[in-house]
């Protein structure tokens, strides 16, 4: 992750704030491709949260010939 990395929570809010601001249609062609951008970058950002949370439950989990 090129940005430092932030928490799932924070990302998860800021998507959502940069959603209410597309939705809201008052933004210029060139703040809403910038706010786009940022939101895909704090959707991958989730992501990745999702994945190594997923990854790390998984792990823990037993294999069925260890029951």
């Amino acid at each position: 992750m090129a940005e430092k990395k932030i928490s799932y929570e924070a990302a998860r809010d800021e998507l959502a704030e940069v959603v209410s601001q597309l939705e809201g249609g008052q933004a210029t062609l060139e703040e809403s491709l910038a706010l786009w951008e940022r939101g895909e970058a704090l959707a991958k950002i989730c992501q990745e949260w999702l994945d190594g949370a997923k990854a790390k439950l998984t792990a823990a989990r037993p294999t069925v010939e260890e029951n």
